[in-house]
């Protein structure tokens, strides 16, 4: 069951970077919008908890700075 959820939960993060993604290279929306950042902070949240969990530090380390960025981007649209 675990490991049914860990899985999904990677499927999601693919999904909603990807959603991003193509979000803002067929300009439906701007880098920056609240729902470009939210949907790259999820992403990199279903990554990186798959990415630790099989412990693939490099790809984990990797989504945390993406997490990262969104958040200090999301702030930055508060301001």
């Amino acid at each position: 069951m675990w490991a049914l959820l860990i899985e999904a939960l990677g499927w999601y993060g693919l999904g909603t970077v990807v959603l991003a993604y193509a979000m803002v290279s067929l300009s439906f929306v701007s880098a920056n919008s609240y729902v470009y950042q939210l949907l790259n902070l999820n992403g990199a949240f279903g990554l990186g908890v798959v990415a630790f969990v099989k412990r693939a530090y490099q790809n984990g380390v990797l989504n945390l700075v993406w997490a990262a960025i969104a958040i200090i981007a999301i702030l930055r649209l508060l301001i």
